[in-house]
C-alpha cells in the first residue's frame, strides 16, 4: 500500500513538471518585452525564416562541391555471347580451321573501380555561382531580420491595442459609476421633494444607456487579447494579463532629413533589395560565362576480370587519365538570350531599388508627421480633460443645491468621458507612430533598446 501511494505521488509530481511553459507564460502577467520575446521564439514566421536560411546554407555547400573532386565507386557484372565476328564481311575469307575455333561462347565480365573527376577551368562559373549563393544567403538573413522587426512591431501594436481597449473600458466603467452616483443623488433629492420624478427617470435612462457600451468595451478587450495571444502563440482563449498602461514617453527623433538619410543605410528591406541587385549582376556574369572553354581531369583505376577470383590481381588491373575540354562554337543565340534576360533583371532591380528608396522616404515622413501631430494632440487633450473635470465637479456641486439640472450633469459626464478617450487615443497614436517611425527607419523598436 505504501509503494502504491509513493507511485501516485511520483505521477502527480511528474505531471506537474510536464506542464508546458506556454501556459505559465500566458498565465503570468506579460510585459511588452516578454511578449516580444515569446513571439520571436515561437511564431511560425520566424521559424520559416530560419529554415529558409538553413536551406541557403545547404545550397552553398552544394555549389562549393562543384569546385572539388567528385569520387565514385563504380562497377558492373555482365554475361554476354557476342556473334559479331561471325557477321564480319571478311569472315568468309578466314580458313576453315580458324572458323571452327572462332565459334562464340557465352562469357562473364566483371568490372569495378574508382572514378575521380576534378574541374580545372570553368571560366569563373563555379566561383560566380558560389558568390551568388552566398549573396542569396545574405539576402535571406536580411529578410529574416525584416521578419523579426515586423513581428516585433505587430506585437507592440497588439499590446497597445489591448492597453487601449482596457483604458477605454476603464473610462466607460468610471462614467457608469458617475452616473450611478448621480442617480442616487437624484433619488435622494426626489425623496426630499427638491427634485422631480423626471430627474430620476432621466438618470435611470442615462445609466441604462451606458450598459451596452460596457459590453462592447469588454468585447474589444477580449478581441485585443486574442490578437496578442495569436502573436505569442498561445491558445486564443487564454486569459493573458499584461503589465503596463498607455503612457506618453517622449522621444527626440532628430530631424526628418537625418532620419531619412540613416534609413537608407540601416533599413533591412533596403539591404535586401541591394542584395537582389547583386544577385542580378552575378547572374549576368554567369550568362557571359556561357560558351567559354571548360577543362576537367578524369581518372579511373580498377579491375576488369572474367573470373571474380581474379579481383585484386594486378595482372587484371586497369587505369586511365583523361583531360577533357569543351569549347562551344555555335549555340544558335542561346548565350545572347541569357545575357538579354540577365541585363533586364539588373535594370529591373535598379529601378525597384530606386522606387523603394522613395517609398521609404515617404513612409518615414508620414510616420514622423503623425508622431508630431499626435504629440500636439496629447497636450490639447490633457487640457480638455482638466477643464472637463472642473466642469463636472462644478455641475455636481451645483446640482446638489439645485443650481444645475440633470441634463447639465449628464452633458458634463459625457464631455469628460470624451476628453479622456481623446487623451488615451492621442497617447496610443503617438506611441504607434513612434514605433512605425522606428520600424521604417531601421532603428531599434523597443524602448529599452533605444535607451541602450
Amino acid at each position: 500500500m505504501f509503494m502504491i501511494r509513493q507511485f501516485h505521488v511520483f505521477c502527480i509530481l511528474f505531471a506537474a513538471c510536464m506542464v508546458p511553459a506556454t501556459a505559465e507564460d500566458a498565465i503570468s502577467p506579460l510585459t511588452l518585452e516578454k511578449a516580444v520575446r515569446m513571439a520571436l521564439e515561437r511564431h511560425p514566421d520566424i521559424l520559416m525564416s530560419q529554415e529558409e536560411t538553413n536551406e541557403l546554407r545547404g545550397k552553398i555547400k552544394e555549389v562549393r562541391s562543384d569546385a572539388f573532386p567528385q569520387v565514385s565507386f563504380q562497377g558492373y557484372g555482365l554475361r554476354l555471347r557476342d556473334p559479331s565476328i561471325l557477321n564480319s564481311s571478311s569472315f568468309d575469307d578466314v580458313p576453315q580451321e580458324f572458323r571452327d575455333a572462332l565459334i562464340p561462347k557465352a562469357n562473364n565480365m566483371f568490372d569495378m573501380g574508382l572514378r575521380v573527376k576534378q574541374p580545372l577551368y570553368t571560366a569563373g562559373k563555379v566561383g560566380t555561382a558560389l558568390r551568388l549563393a552566398e549573396v542569396s544567403l545574405e539576402e535571406t538573413e536580411t529578410n529574416g531580420e525584416s521578419v523579426r522587426r515586423q513581428l516585433t512591431f505587430m506585437v507592440i501594436q497588439a499590446f497597445h491595442n489591448l492597453l487601449l481597449a482596457q483604458a477605454n473600458s476603464s473610462v466607460i466603467r468610471e462614467t457608469h459609476a458617475q452616473r450611478l452616483k448621480h442617480l442616487e443623488q437624484a433619488r435622494i433629492r426626489y425623496e426630499n421633494g427638491v427634485a422631480t420624478e423626471v430627474d430620476v427617470l432621466r438618470s435611470e435612462v442615462n445609466v441604462a444607456n451606458i450598459e451596452p457600451e460596457i459590453i462592447r468595451a469588454d468585447n474589444r478587450v477580449r478581441l485585443a487579447r486574442s490578437e496578442l495571444n495569436y502573436l505569442i502563440v498561445v491558445d486564443l482563449e487564454t486569459p493573458t494579463e499584461i503589465v503596463g498602461e498607455l503612457e506618453y514617453l517622449p522621444w527626440n527623433a532628430g530631424s526628418l532629413e537625418d532620419i531619412q538619410e540613416q534609413t537608407l543605410v540601416r533599413r533591412p528591406s533596403i539591404k535586401k533589395l541591394q542584395y537582389q541587385l547583386q544577385q542580378a549582376r552575378l547572374t549576368l556574369a554567369l550568362a557571359h560565362a556561357e560558351n567559354k572553354l571548360s577543362v576537367d581531369l578524369e581518372g579511373q583505376v580498377g579491375y576488369a576480370v572474367r573470373e571474380p577470383q581474379n579481383f585484386f590481381n594486378n595482372d587484371f588491373s586497369k587505369w586511365s587519365i583523361t583531360f577533357n575540354f569543351n569549347l562551344p562554337l555555335f549555340d544558335s543565340g542561346r548565350k545572347s538570350g541569357l545575357v538579354m534576360q540577365a541585363q533586364a533583371r539588373v535594370r529591373a532591380a535598379e529601378y525597384g531599388l530606386e522606387k523603394y528608396e522613395n517609398d521609404v522616404r515617404l513612409e518615414v515622413k508620414q510616420a514622423y508627421d503623425d508622431m508630431q501631430s499626435s504629440e500636439k494632440a496629447i497636450h490639447a487633450a490633457r487640457l480638455s480633460v482638466s477643464q472637463a473635470e472642473q466642469v463636472l465637479e462644478m455641475m455636481e456641486a451645483n446640482y446638489q443645491y439645485g443650481a444645475a439640472t440633470t441634463l447639465d450633469v449628464m452633458d458634463s459626464q459625457t464631455t469628460l468621458a470624451t476628453a479622456r478617450n481623446e487623451e488615451i487615443r492621442a497617447i496610443y497614436e503617438y506611441e504607434m507612430a513612434k514605433a512605425r517611425l522606428r520600424l521604417a527607419s531601421g532603428s531599434p523598436i523597443l524602448e529599452q533598446e533605444v535607451k541602450r
